[in-house]
């Protein structure tokens, strides 16, 4: 079951973040890292598709997280790149060639030999109070660290920072994603709705969705999405071993494969990432003003 709905959920994403970045793109720079960027963009229908079919993998990673761990459906999902390059490549006419296979096979090789050498498993419960909001805290903590350094850098290098911080913090709403459907099949609807963890989850993907489609606004996709897909699973995994107990093999041979398939996997992302393939980002140049008059300065 893990397996029938991460792939999908995966295809998915990667369709929707090719589709949002082509949208995005093209909004004005003033309206980065603005909830004003979400209000333009909900008028754009090639966004609303990239929205689409991102909330729909959402939901079927959701439900793939309630069969298993977060160890588990993480690095599944990271194969969403696979897919992206596979519907850029469809929209484009850049062959792949020898390197953007290569990536393919370590990001897939990477991912199998992963799940193969650490068989993560969900663990039982939850860690305490204190440990819980200790993660909490360091993934906010990180994600805020990553945009202010951005805020304070050129155009060309805030994208991979932006992307790293939304994917930090949807590994945090995918951690807390599994708490709410724990607490749904415990509690019921009403137990779920008078709980803080669906509306942190909620609260997570705003943010999170602001962070994205600003760092898809800044540059081309290549330079936001290899940063935007390694840090979510790193995220998710740090935060179900911290306060979910989620459990993987820890012999000395097991932990060198799985050191060497995360190499692996982000090699794989960043080389993909970085493919010709990927949607170069160049913004349409602005109409000149029909009134000089009235015509703005622009920095």
């Amino acid at each position: 079951m893990v397996y029938l709905y991460s792939l999908p959920a995966a295809c998915l994403l990667g369709f929707g973040f090719v589709l949002q970045q082509h949208a995005a793109e093209r909004e004005p720079l003033s309206l980065m890292l603005s909830y004003r960027l979400l209000l333009d963009l909900v008028r754009v229908p090639l966004w609303l598709a990239g929205i689409g079919c991102m909330v729909t993998g959402q939901i079927l990673g959701a439900i793939a997280l309630s069969h298993g761990g977060l160890a588990q459906v993480e690095p599944l999902l990271t194969t969403n790149l696979l897919f992206a390059m596979a519907l850029a490549r469809w929209m484009g006419d850049q062959p792949l060639g020898w390197s953007g296979w290569l990536g393919a096979l370590a990001l897939s090789g990477g991912v199998a030999v992963f799940i193969l050498a650490g068989h993560p498993h969900s663990g039982q419960g939850q860690a305490g109070v204190l440990r819980q909001w200790l993660v909490i805290a360091c993934v906010l903590g990180m994600a805020g660290i990553l945009v202010g350094i951005a805020r304070h850098l050129r155009l060309l290098y805030r994208p991979p920072l932006l992307a790293a911080a939304a994917g930090t913090l949807y590994g945090l709403q995918d951690a807390l994603t599994r708490v709410s459907g724990g607490i749904l099949g415990d509690r019921g609807i009403t137990g779920l709705l008078v709980s803080w963890q669906p509306w942190a989850v909620l609260a997570l993907a705003v943010v999170g969705l602001i962070l994205v489609q600003s760092a898809f606004e800044a540059g081309p996709l290549r330079l936001s999405l290899p940063a935007l897909t390694a840090a979510e699973p790193l995220s998710g995994i740090g935060c179900g071993i911290g306060f979910l107990h989620d459990e993987l093999r820890t012999t000395p041979g097991a932990l060198a494969w799985q050191v060497a398939a995360v190499a692996a996997v982000i090699s794989g992302v960043v080389v993909l990432g970085r493919h010709p393939v990927m949607p170069s980002g160049k913004r349409r140049p602005e109409p000149p003003p029909h009134h000089p008059h009235h015509a703005r300065h622009r920095p």
